[in-house]
């Protein structure tokens, strides 16, 4: 061993102690003097020094976060600019210090420190001390004051002032990822996504650990917002995963195609180790899972374990060393039957105890030094050894590394470099083997010999969750490989020390592995190997992705236990992941997940991710997801923002906003109605589902390029308004439409056709929209002939028997003034009749085949809207003949009224085919009544002079 470890060692065999060692505790202040707290002539300086230390301690060092099979070459194969992470839950294998000191009395005024007593000052630098820092101070120092202002004033305060953030929280980082997803969309940049990836919920897991630990401890009220911080701690663990493990993988073919072969003969075991790994990559991975195991468990060391430095100094075992020295002075009058000598092996050789704070100190010691080891922080675990006076089990944690003399290759250079590892590794690995099994040592101290030994059977007691076991397990896997490596291929004349009978009895793989902790004998174990992330987990580190996707394929199905919108989202991205490597992997399964996470979008209204996602999707799925985000969007800004996002996103548009349209105007359809009467067109009450039709021809005028589908859909709701009598709601929707529109369609056409006649579709649709504009004009008109005609006649003024002269005089004024009016009212019943006659005729004689009658019909025609327009030739014409008849008749038009039979008989236009029997019927008794009319002025039946 090195110089100084020896002088450390020597040092803490030695019996004695100077003058300057401390007192142990539990000792009286008395039986030693401490410059440290006699008298308060140098208070100040005792309580500088004391904030000192805590500064010291606000800003610990993390070691070096490395796998103490860090000398090897396969510890480079996991990327090192990963965060360090902070899932490591050991509060099942240390439980807090009895002995901890309380911090209540602490004042609120640092100030008032001067008016405390010592011990009091003593007691609060402790507390200080021991207080777990999860955030290192020196973090602190690349921030600018606005920066941490803003982190302490604007996030935590707000979010504490709720009850539960929970989701609210978080919910940045939905649009985080998409942000990443857009930056590194090329196949290039996959795995410098994954890191984004997991750098973005690593700032999430310490902003949700700020704001839990500010909450009321005694309260349980951010239960959600820890629920949410357990996942994200796992999504984050699970990137860091699934980055190193498909680095790895990416270039190993390439690796396997190299010569990885390499002459044996006179090689260290370390470069034995090497090429091993260079030419494994299944035993590379596996080393890449103890690493990843060991980063998650790093940050938890200072939330759980507590700093074991401040319960002992320099000396070890200090309280029994000072019961020793006592009882060498003969001033001892304790009976208590303690080891007699200082050796580490005193307490084992003799079968004696230690000191009670000792032993205390002792386990709580062994607990932080496995914490450690099981984090990779092994030279940490070394400086706390010696911290704590144990310089010699510091130099126990050497014996394990390889060995590799450089020197035997660089004879020729004159320059003697370091040998690296134990020469007699094999000795120090079987004698910690024994050391691992025998009852007389700690647990923990058994469990540490165990993991440089190989020996399983002895780690797992001491873990208590699943990450400890599969950490346990694969350090075993990587142990045993390497181990029988080296022996295969030992140095020629060199014999090994063999090792215990049953090191080779459970060779381990990676599937034995999940199949041992899937019927772990702890039930929690057990269950926690269940869990959703664990699954992933277990999936990725074996490499079947098709297993994978079919079980978060799975659990999209269980509508009992829905997976969280967290899960959802790492899910898609994990797919999208997979894609990206052009691990095509049930395709199905992952345009379902993805679709999901679409809907989990929508519900939640990020419009801005909607587009990015559904972009993702087959077509005819990108398509349906987004028209039905649209459709739950009402505002016209916005309206216009969700078209240009999807866009940019480079979903179809045109195809889209048509499906939003189809869709709402196919919902709730209602059978046409045939009303023939004479009274106004007096329209149907307009419900929410025919508004929700109206607004959706919005969707299409954005666009001019859209203009002519935007007319046929128009087309379409109005024709279904106008077969329920909901004239108004038709009304609306023709309004809807520009009135440029017939010039924009034949210009775009120009444009993209030149002289070429419209396609039959547009020309028929234009034709429609005109057959629809002449019947609500006609409509219009008959509703003010009707108004004018039956409640603006005025009426003729009246004058009672017996009236007075002054009476007589005003009622020839109001005969007057009632004939003028009469007068006026005529004029405008004249004009208003005519106007309905025309309007009414513009539908009676359309054009080009007749009103609702395509001009050009081909093989494509859609047999619903033909359907449609010849049921609206049924109830409309029929309609608008009846009321022509009632104003021609009403008006004294008799002989016009006449006339209707031939318009209606005429074989050009045909209009006796949409009349059903019992219309016709009703329309010659009509024709009848005004042919009587013409007898009784003295006229033939057919209104000519006789």
């Amino acid at each position: 061993m090195d110089s100084f470890r020896q002088d450390d060692y020597n040092r803490s065999l030695s019996f004695g102690v100077d003058e300057n060692s401390p007192i142990p505790r539990g000792v009286s202040r008395s039986a030693k003097g401490n410059s440290f707290l006699q008298g308060p002539k140098n208070h100040s300086e005792r309580i500088r020094r004391s904030m000192g230390l805590l500064d010291q301690v606000a800003t610990p060092g993390l070691g070096v976060s490395a796998t103490p099979s860090s000398s090897l070459k396969y510890s480079t194969y996991t990327p090192s600019k990963l965060p360090i992470p902070s899932q490591y839950d050991v509060t099942g294998i240390v439980s807090p210090t009895p002995r901890r000191l309380k911090t209540q009395n602490m004042p609120a005024d640092p100030m008032s420190l001067g008016s405390m007593s010592i011990p009091e000052q003593t007691r609060l630098a402790a507390s200080l001390l021991m207080t777990p820092l999860r955030q290192p101070i020196a973090s602190l120092e690349s921030m600018t004051p606005s920066e941490v202002t803003e982190d302490f004033t604007l996030t935590n305060v707000n979010l504490l002032l709720e009850d539960d953030p929970g989701m609210s929280a978080t919910a940045g980082l939905f649009e985080d990822f998409m942000k990443s997803f857009r930056v590194f969309s090329s196949p290039t940049d996959v795995f410098r996504l994954v890191a984004e990836y997991e750098k973005l919920c690593s700032e999430q897991v310490t902003m949700l650990n700020k704001l839990v630990k500010k909450a009321n401890p005694g309260q349980n009220k951010f239960s959600k917002t820890v629920e949410v911080l357990n996942l994200l701690e796992q999504e984050k663990c699970t990137w860091r995963l699934l980055g190193s493990l498909y680095q790895d993988r990416q270039s190993a073919e390439d690796e396997e195609t190299m010569d990885t072969g390499m002459d044996m003969e006179r090689k260290s075991e370390q470069e034995i180790s090497n090429s091993l790994f260079a030419r494994n990559s299944s035993l590379r991975q596996s080393q890449i899972v103890v690493d990843w195991l060991e980063r998650n468990a790093v940050d938890q060391i200072q939330d759980y374990y507590e700093n074991v430095e401040f319960y002992s100094q320099s000396v070890c075992w200090e309280n029994t060393l000072h019961s020793l020295q006592q009882k060498t002075a003969g001033v001892s009058r304790s009976d208590r039957q303690l080891v007699s000598h200082m050796d580490p092996d005193a307490p084992v050789r003799e079968n004696k105890p230690l000191a009670e704070l000792d032993r205390e100190d002792e386990a709580r010691l062994l607990k932080n030094l496995f914490a450690k080891i099981r984090a990779g922080q092994l030279e940490d675990a070394q400086r706390l050894c010696k911290k704590c006076g144990q310089a010699w089990r510091a130099a126990t944690l050497e014996g394990w590394k390889l060995y590799h003399d450089s020197n035997m290759k660089a004879l020729s250079t004159g320059n003697i470099a370091a040998i690296e590892g134990n020469p007699n590794r094999d000795i120090w690995k079987a004698t910690a083997w024994r050391m691992s099994q025998d009852e007389r040592f700690h647990p923990y101290e058994r469990a540490i010999a165990a993991v440089f030994s190989g020996n399983l059977k002895e780690v797992l007691p001491v873990c208590r969750s699943w990450d400890d076991c599969l950490w346990a397990y694969f350090r075993v896997l990587v142990d045993q490989q390497v181990e029988q490596e080296i022996r295969e291929n030992v140095q020629p004349g060199r014999e090994s020390q063999p090792l215990p009978d049953n090191y080779f009895d459970k060779l381990l793989t990676t599937n034995k592995i999940f199949q041992d902790l899937q019927a772990f004998p702890s039930e929690d174990i057990e269950m926690q190997s269940k869990q959703k992330y664990h699954l992933i987990q277990k999936y990725l580190i074996l490499g079947e992705v098709d297993a994978l996707v079919e079980e978060m394929g799975e659990w999209l199905q269980d509508d009992v236990h829905r997976p969280s919108q967290h899960l959802v989202r790492f899910m898609a991205h994990v797919v999208l992941f997979f894609r990206g490597l052009g691990l095509d992997s049930k395709e199905e399964i992952c345009t379902a997940i993805i679709e999901a996470y679409v809907k989990n979008l929508i519900d939640v209204k990020h419009l801005e991710l909607v587009s990015v996602y559904a972009a993702q999707l087959p077509e005819c799925l990108q398509v349906e997801c987004y028209a039905h985000f649209l459709e739950g969007i009402q505002e016209k800004d916005t309206r216009k923002y969700c078209l240009q996002l999807a866009e940019e996103a480079g979903l179809d548009v045109p195809k889209i906003t048509k499906t939003v349209v189809e869709n709402i105007r196919n919902r709730d359809l209602t059978e046409f109605t045939a009303d023939t009467g004479s009274t106004p067109a007096i329209d149907a009450a307009t419900s929410e589902v025919d508004r929700k039709k109206i607004e959706a021809i919005d969707w299409l005028v954005f666009d001019p390029s859209q203009r002519a589908e935007a007319l046929k859909q128009s087309n379409a709701v109005m024709r279904t308004f106008l077969g329920i009598k909901k004239h108004d709601a038709a009304k609306e929707v023709f309004h809807k439409i520009p009135g440029d529109t017939i010039d924009v369609i034949m210009k775009n056409w120009l444009g993209h056709a030149g002289r070429v006649s419209l396609p039959v579709e547009d020309d028929n649709a234009i034709k429609e929209y005109l057959c629809i504009k002449a019947y609500l004009n006609a409509l219009d008109t008959f509703n003010d002939w009707f108004e004018h005609f039956h409640n603006k006649k005025p009426v003729e003024p009246t004058v009672t028997e017996g009236a007075t002269f002054h009476q007589k005089v005003q009622h020839e004024h109001e005969e007057k003034e009632f004939k003028m009016e009469l007068e006026r009212w005529q004029h405008g019943l004249n004009s208003n009749t005519k106007a309905v006659v025309d309007n009414i005729y513009n539908v009676l004689l359309f054009p080009n085949g007749g009103w609702m009658v395509d001009q050009y019909t081909d093989d494509l025609m859609d047999n619903s809207r033909a359907t449609q327009l010849q049921r609206l030739r049924e109830l409309c014409i029929p309609l608008l003949v009846f009321l022509l008849q009632s104003v021609l008749h009403t008006t004294g038009q008799y002989k016009q009224a006449l006339m209707l039979a031939d318009v209606i008989a005429s074989e050009e236009q045909q209009l006796y085919t949409v009349f059903d029997k019992d219309e016709l019927r009703k329309l010659l008794c009509k024709i009848r009544e005004s042919s009587i009319e013409l007898l009784d002025d003295n006229l033939d039946a057919l209104g000519y002079e006789m």
